[in-house]
């Protein structure tokens, strides 16, 4: 608006003046056209930069919207991280509860391992005299298992023990005697032929629990072992180790097993010291 009063002023001087010439006039009159064009280019710039401070104050305050939702989510991020340390510390201590478990576990068994390994060694000494055939000796799954042959203990369909079994059943008892705090499982076994009489026994199942049982009273009666050690039962022939279909394979589904192993109190004992979860 200056500019416009400043031009106003100078046109009036002209046409006051009535000396001015045509060719200062015409000068003049340029200078006042340029002025205007540059008023009016100025105008256009003020618009220009209203706008582009209107969008300037648009955008800061998105700015302040997005930095307000940042601080928010950071607050939320370190509240959880903070949870999730508690529950770190918590998983690192029941972790360290397990490992400490297992390591009791892995003590424990090699424990059990090294007794087992040293009563087969000292049974495999004991009948050294007896043939590999009617007597076989090994660990296995962490028990020892002493596997006795059917014609060394008992005649063809018969449940009564024979003589000549007495002097293999009494060194295993001395065995089983040394080693008092293991339990001693016997298991009678058949193949899967018919027994011919209707006497007792009946049929398989009778005969494998009778066998069983037969051993069991012998160890007790004959070599004090104490009865609340032992459990004897019949699988009858539903434990094969190998095929029927031959005659040295019906002879070893016959075999009758006598298992040394820990008690099973001792292994809840072992149970009760598992980590309890929190």
């Amino acid at each position: 608006m200056r500019i416009f009063k400043i031009l106003t002023i100078a046109v009036m001087g002209v046409s006051l003046t009535s000396c001015v010439s045509k060719k200062q006039y015409e000068a003049l009159n340029l200078n006042y056209k340029q002025c205007i064009e540059g008023a009016a280019e100025r105008q256009r710039e003020i618009q220009d930069l209203k706008s582009a401070n209107a969008g300037l104050t648009s955008e800061n305050a998105l700015l302040r919207d997005q930095n307000g939702a940042l601080k928010t989510s950071l607050d939320a991020c370190l509240s959880n991280a903070g949870k999730g340390s508690a529950n770190i510390d918590k998983l690192i201590g029941e972790i360290n509860a397990s490992n400490s478990y297992i390591k009791r576990l892995i003590s424990t068994n090699s424990k059990n391992d090294s007794l087992n390994l040293a009563l087969s060694n000292k049974l495999k000494r004991s009948l050294d005299n007896v043939a590999d055939a009617d007597v076989d000796v090994k660990v296995l799954k962490g028990v020892v298992m002493i596997s006795l042959s059917d014609k060394m203990l008992y005649k063809s369909g018969d449940y009564n023990i024979l003589p000549a079994a007495q002097d293999v059943l009494g060194k295993v008892a001395k065995v089983i005697n040394d080693y008092d705090t293991y339990s001693v499982l016997i298991e009678g076994n058949t193949d899967n032929v018919p027994l011919a009489s209707a006497n007792l026994p009946k049929d398989n199942w009778d005969l494998s629990a009778l066998r069983a049982t037969s051993v069991a009273k012998v160890l007790q009666t004959q070599f004090g072992v104490n009865p609340n050690r032992i459990t004897a039962g019949g699988r009858s022939e539903y434990n094969p180790k190998t095929t029927n279909a031959s005659v040295s394979g019906r002879a070893e589904n016959r075999r009758t097993e006598i298992i040394i192993m820990p008690k099973l109190d001792e292994f809840m004992k072992l149970m009760d010291i598992a980590p309890v979860k929190k």
